[in-house]
């Protein structure tokens, strides 16, 4: 991948002899103009694929999470032109990141601060060879690109990244210097430009087949800002399993339908079980009744039957016995001899 850094002098020291030398030359007038259509911009390509990997991988992150609108700008080795003591100076980081530029429907050559945005708020380069340009600070035209971040630019964040090794440099700009920052716990650098973690993380990203490492976003909850495939493959997976647990809501919706159909039988077949037996013990109670007012009339008969034959054998009148007990003269002649 990206040939990683060998041999170079510790940066440190590198920049205390540089900032002593600096501190006695006279900052050099700039003009922020945009260069005339006819200026030949020098042509700056990435290195290798790798490096172009590395700055899309940035960007995606953040246009698919819609952490960048058209006003804001992230671009990839397009020359930042600022004209320095009459002379039009060009750079061409890796990556950067401008929170605000003056729309245009003109495809960009360039970008010029101050007269088509604001100033580029993150710089990154990406190490290449081991010469250490990434860190020169030559105050000389055409300036070394430190050098040109910090004090012509004054670019607040300032990162340089090797992806053969993962490491990754942060600076931040502090009283017109580049200070080294500290990483966190959790290995990542809070970037107050975009509210995010700059991290470096190791693995395979689907358009590479290898594993290698990669500079990616983490938001406040600590979690990894998804390149577009992940989104696009995450969201596939959400809506598979929506429509999972919509078929499941469906299936015990209509099981639970099943069942309040299934009680509802019961309850029916329980309250035509219920009005049968009412029935039958009505039938049975009517029955009951009538065999009860049956022997009853039966044993009044037979009462005055006896009666009536009491009196016969007292020779009493048949009128009087007919009078006593209601029955008619047949009747009593008829059971006289019962």
């Amino acid at each position: 991948m990206l040939k990683q850094q060998t041999q170079l002098k510790s940066p440190t020291a590198f920049l205390i002899r540089e900032h002593r030398k600096v501190s006695r030359t006279v900052s050099p007038k700039i003009v922020w103009e945009v260069p005339s259509p006819d200026f030949d911009i020098p042509d700056e390509p990435m290195d290798n694929l790798d490096q172009s990997l590395l700055a899309e991988a940035l960007r995606d992150a953040l246009s698919c999470t819609q952490r960048l609108s058209k006003y804001q700008l992230c671009a990839t080795s397009l020359a930042v032109c600022v004209k320095v003591g009459g002379q039009t100076i060009t750079k061409a980081p890796d990556w950067f990141y401008v929170p605000y530029v003056i729309q245009t429907d003109k495809n960009r050559r360039s970008y010029t601060p101050i007269a088509e945005g604001k100033l580029p708020t993150i710089v990154m380069e990406f190490l290449s060879d081991n010469k250490g340009k990434e860190y020169n600070e030559s105050h000389k035209p055409p300036y070394g690109k430190w050098y040109f971040y910090e004090k012509i630019l004054k670019v607040s964040w300032y990162m340089i990244f090797n992806s053969d090794n993962g490491k990754l440099e942060v600076y931040h700009l502090e009283n017109g210097y580049y200070k080294r920052q500290t990483q966190s716990q959790n290995g990542r650098y809070w970037i107050d430009s975009l509210q995010l973690f700059l991290g470096v993380w190791f693995g395979a990203k689907e358009d590479v087949e290898r594993k290698t490492f990669w500079l990616c976003w983490w938001d406040v909850d600590g979690n990894r800002l998804p390149w577009q495939y992940e989104k696009t493959k995450r969201a596939e997976i959400e809506k598979q399993q929506a429509e999972i647990e919509k078929q499941a809501a469906e299936i015990e919706k209509q099981q639970a339908l099943e069942q309040a159909e299934h009680a509802e039988l019961e309850k029916q077949h329980a309250l035509e079980q219920a009005e049968l037996e009412k029935q039958h013990a009505l039938e049975y109670a009517e029955l009951e009744k009538q065999h009860a007012l049956e022997y009853a009339e039966k044993r009044a008969n037979e009462k005055i039957y006896r009666i009536a034959k009491q009196m016969l054998q007292a020779h009493v009148d048949i009128a009087v016995i007919t009078q006593v007990t209601g029955l008619e003269e047949a009747e009593i002649l008829e059971h006289r001899q019962g």
